[in-house]
């Protein structure tokens, strides 16, 4: 059977273990039954030949800043190929708004992806039409069963790079506010997974380990050893102040693990509008206060579990591989009806 070209361009590949290169992987894999993928940092590639192939097939960017030369460089190749951007976090809550070669990125695209149910309204109106959904998955993991009863301990866990974005500041001064909760022989538990991207935060992850043995700063992690950690933990703690989906958090409501999450439109585009477990971003008191909720009050924790278990399905494979489906038809299509304006 004749499968179109699809080359994926990611900015990030296997050595940053990042959600760009997860996203990107993820992708090729969803899509390889009907396209032949490749992913490439950059296109053209280097050492490549430059002359233009008769059937250039698609292309799909993740990154509308950091791969507008990718999609500049596309575009002028091909004014009728079919074009995706999908746009991440700090596109679309950042770079849009200021940056001209983030906004060229989105006129160029024949479609454009958002990765939570509130992202399209942070295009301009002129460019919704062109807007596709694609909610993010990964596979079902079984519920554990956790500590419950008297005198067990809280397990939370964080997942992510430190960096500015994530907002790791919260956190830490959450646990502060703790105080002897993260304690030696306190009744909570943290568990900070990500690399030091900023020595800085690093330095003060560190800082704070020592200080509260009840918080421990693990350093960068396998996915799969990532994954096991949200599994087992009893909540997700997510603090970025700038997301377009997390990828963590569908990996927690896939493992049946409830996720206390700032709010901010990347999370209430993932949980909804009523799930109960936001606070307000970059507020550590209110983070803390959750905490101690879901330790000293068991059956808000258990309505939290049921309010995650309730999305779920919206992030399963199969839904993310139709969305994708449905928004490279959709770019092939446009660019069809554009093509003669174009050449």
């Amino acid at each position: 059977m004749h499968r179109d070209s699809l080359v994926i361009v990611t900015p990030a590949l296997a050595d940053a273990n990042n959600g760009n290169w997860q996203t990107a992987r993820r992708w090729a894999r969803l899509l390889a039954p009907a396209y032949r993928v490749r992913l490439v940092a950059q296109w053209p590639e280097a050492g490549a030949d430059e002359g233009t192939p008769q059937t250039p097939g698609l292309m799909l960017a993740l990154h509308a800043r950091r791969s507008a030369g990718s999609i500049a460089a596309w575009r002028a190749a091909h004014p009728s190929a079919p074009l995706v951007v999908a746009l991440t976090g700090t596109d679309l809550y950042r770079d849009i708004d200021s940056d001209a070669s983030a906004q060229r990125s989105l006129e160029l695209a024949d479609a454009l992806i958002v990765l939570n149910e509130l992202g399209a309204q942070r295009l301009p109106p002129a460019l919704r039409a062109k807007c596709h959904l694609v909610l993010q998955s990964c596979s079902q993991r079984q519920t554990l069963v956790k500590p419950d009863g008297p005198g067990s301990r809280l397990r939370a866990v964080m997942v992510g790079h430190l960096r500015d974005e994530k907002d790791p500041r919260a956190l830490f001064e959450a646990v502060r506010q703790l105080g002897p909760r993260v304690g030696r022989g306190g009744d909570l538990r943290v568990d900070h997974i990500g690399r030091a991207l900023d020595p800085a935060l690093g330095e003060a992850a560190q800082a704070l380990a020592a200080q509260y043995p009840g918080y421990r700063w693990l350093g960068g992690q396998t996915h799969e050893q990532a994954r096991r950690r949200i599994q087992a933990a009893h909540v997700l703690v997510h603090t970025s102040r700038m997301e377009g989906g997390a990828h963590v958090v569908m990996e927690a409501v896939r493992s049946g693990t409830p996720v206390i999450a700032s709010h901010i439109d990347g999370n209430v585009g993932l949980l909804g509008a009523d799930y109960p477990g936001y606070f307000p971003p970059g507020d550590a008191t209110a983070l803390a206060r959750l905490l101690e909720r879901a330790q000293d009050d068991r059956g808000w924790l258990h309505t939290l579990t049921s309010a995650a278990a309730q999305r779920a399905p919206l992030f399963a494979p199969e839904a993310e591989q139709q969305a994708l489906m449905n928004a490279l038809a959709g770019a092939q299509t446009r660019a069809q009806n554009t093509a003669p304006a174009r050449s």
